[in-house]
């Protein structure tokens, strides 16, 4: 039987066109005017001036108007003084929700106070000059939709070319130059484009926390009266990856095990995550192996963390994956395996890990023989003796894996509670967290398959309207664990349990008014509202909530990874795998990503109970496929047989395949 399909290109530097593009939110330029006028207030004349910089706006006197830019931006915000006085002066506010937006204060990204009225404005006193002024570097602002521009004047004031030069992304020119794609249309949300929509706030939200070496929040910030300054180391060479646009603005760990994922599959632009995971391996413990929760300047307090030194290792295993660096992995390795030393001191008679570094992603119970921290350990023994591999070192990789295939039997001895289907948080407790149970499923802790179709059953219990609720960090949406959830219903064979959850919680993101709608949210309350982490750290203050943070950024990887199935399993891709979940109501998906080998692509479409896809991979690599229908298969235009997993090898090159039911 023959079939037609227009094959994927081969060894592109960039993705094909498409219609996906259009959902790409980077900019064309990174010089960036605003978009609408969101507010103003008082005598105001000729305000759309000022969108797309065709003209003067007149404040007379004393009015404030907000321009908004249409999507997350960040940098130093430049404009033209027209027409002044010696006694005028100006205030600038900055805010990522509208729910924040007025002319006396910007919303909270040094330090969070209940009445958001740390950061303040930016004011340019008087007197003014005429002609062209820019921000001065230190009050950079790294995140923000809305501009509030407020004139203090009894006169009356002229001003025109308002922009903002984007400082994200400095060694790259052209934000939208991306190496990879997705596009799927999904005909169960109102919005067919939510998916495909969702993997590019997610890959823009990680471009947003691409950032300068010199731009991190000044510490201490504690003992300033109001203000922000971001002008701080934040590694030991840039440009790195971080946390958030608006703040933390520091090197997590923890969020690089999404992050860097949706780096890989969108930009592959990896050098930054490289700079990201040598930081911490700089800040090193030389005397014990224990890394620090966070890269400079939160290393100034030294807060540890076992979960995150464990991330940080996993971190370096991603990247090493994706790119292939041999170098600079014999650089680290001796660092890298006395943090795994480290960890693994920490296994005690019980063949468990005693978590003693507490600082965590804000959960709750974390600490002595913790689920979550023993799964964590798990996927980094696993990944550990991997790279062992890589660097030829047969002893390490041997005491390595066997110490994981002990620590699964035990895991499963201890925290695996039959009655509810799900591994509970510790030993003393009947908690069974989001954390640790997502995780037992997608790094295979489990022991069965149906063991995993319990546990994302019991996962759906945690869900309410919107999305799932943490029971390990009550009444709270952490779009950041609930990644993880999303894969590891994936990975339990689940794809329409998955897709609904991506549709319920990174639906609302994008969709809801009080988000910037372009990237991806931190986290927020069970009821929607923005007050994320209020008593871990946040103070009640709900504006401090970052609102493009690349940890919530799942739903760009695991698109990819799952809806495609499209996985490279050795570095750079030599060797890869296909294995596309179609049983979640898609009627189509293709996409695909770059190494420095090539172009990895796959199309796929489900027609009359009737399956084709295209695999498209560099030549001299090879793969894995998985059939994920029973019937006639035929490989470019040959009847094959099957083996009974399910499974075919192919080389890499243009290849087409149909399963007839």
């Amino acid at each position: 039987m023959l079939f037609y399909f227009l094959l994927l290109p081969v060894a592109l530097a960039l993705a094909p066109d498409g219609p996906w593009d259009v959902f790409n939110y980077a900019p064309k330029s990174k010089t960036v005017y605003a978009r609408d006028i969101y507010k103003s207030v008082g005598s105001v004349s000729g305000a759309r001036n000022l969108v797309g910089n065709t003209g003067s706006v007149i404040l007379s006197p004393s009015p404030w108007i907000t321009l908004d830019f249409g999507i997350e931006v960040g940098g130093l915000v430049s404009l033209n003084f027209d027409k002044v006085d010696d006694t005028s002066s100006v205030s600038l506010a900055f805010t990522e929700s509208p729910a924040y937006v007025n002319p006396l204060a910007s919303d909270d990204s040094a330090y969070p106070t209940p009445n958001m009225n740390y950061d303040g404005v930016f004011t340019i006193p008087a007197p003014l000059s005429k002609g062209h002024w820019t921000q001065p570097s230190y009050s950079l602002r790294g995140g923000f939709r809305y501009l509030t521009i407020a004139s203090h004047s009894n006169t009356t004031l002229q001003l025109s070319n308002v922009s903002c030069a984007i400082s994200f992304m400095p060694h790259v020119d052209d934000l939208r130059a991306y190496t990879g794609y997705f596009y799927t249309s999904d005909p169960v949300f109102h919005d067919p484009d939510l998916l495909t929509k969702v993997w590019y706030a997610g890959a823009y939200t990680v471009q947003t926390n691409t950032v300068p070496l010199d731009t991190d929040r000044q510490f201490p910030f504690r003992f300033a009266s109001t203000g922000w300054f971001n002008n701080g180391t934040i590694g030991v060479v840039g440009p790195i990856l971080i946390d958030g646009a608006k703040r933390d603005r520091t090197v997590w760990p923890g969020d690089l095990a999404i992050s860097v994922s949706t780096q890989f599959v969108s930009t592959f632009d990896l050098v930054p995550t490289r700079n990201a995971v040598s930081t911490m391996f700089a800040a090193m413990d030389p005397e014990t192996g224990a890394l620090p929760q966070a890269g400079p300047p939160l290393t100034l307090y030294r807060p540890d963390s076992d979960t995150y030194q464990a991330w940080n290792l996993i971190g370096t295993h991603n990247y090493y994956i994706y790119s292939g660096d041999h170098d600079w992995l014999s650089t680290v390795w001796t660092n890298y395996t006395r943090a795994v030393a480290f960890l693994e001191g920490k296994v005690d008679s019980t063949g468990l890990m005693n978590v003693t570094a507490l600082s965590d992603w804000a959960r709750q119970g974390g600490g002595g023989y913790n689920a979550e921290g023993n799964a964590i350990l798990y996927k980094v023994l696993l990944t550990a003796s991997d790279l062992a591999k890589y660097m030829g070192d047969e002893s390490l990789f041997a005491a390595w894996r066997a110490n994981a295939t002990a620590l699964k039997v035990k895991y499963n001895e201890a925290f695996w509670v039959e009655s509810a289907g799900m591994y509970r948080d510790n030993l003393t407790t009947t908690l069974c967290p989001q954390d640790a149970n997502s995780f037992a499923v997608l790094y295979n802790l489990t022991l069965s398959d149906d063991q995993k179709v319990a546990v994302s059953e019991g996962l759906e219990k945690n869900w309410n309207d919107l999305e799932p609720v943490v029971p390990e960090l009550p009444d709270t949406i952490s779009p950041y664990i609930s990644g993880f959830e999303l894969q590891a219903h994936f990975e339990a064979g689940q794809d329409n349990r998955a897709l609904d959850l991506l549709r319920r919680e990174w639906g609302y993101m994008l969709y809801k008014n009080l988000s910037v709608q372009s990237i991806l949210l931190e986290g927020f309350m069970a009821n929607g509202s923005l007050g994320y982490q209020s008593s871990r750290g946040y103070n009640y203050d709900p504006s401090y909530t970052s609102h493009a943070h690349g940890g919530s950024s799942g739903p760009t990887s695991a698109p990819t990874f799952y809806i495609l199935g499209l996985t490279v399993t050795s570095p750079r891709g030599a060797t890869w795998s296909v294995n596309p979940h179609i049983n979640g109501g898609l009627p189509s998906a293709e996409g695909g990503f770059e190494t420095s080998l090539g172009w990895f692509g796959v199309r796929w479409v489900l027609q009359n109970n009737q399956f084709f896809t295209e695999i498209n991979t560099p030549e001299g690599t090879s793969g894995l496929v998985k059939l994920m229908r029973v019937g006639t298969v035929v490989v470019d235009e040959v009847a094959v047989k099957v083996v009974a997993n399910g499974e075919i090898t192919l080389n890499g090159g243009k290849h087409c395949i149909a399963i007839f039911s």
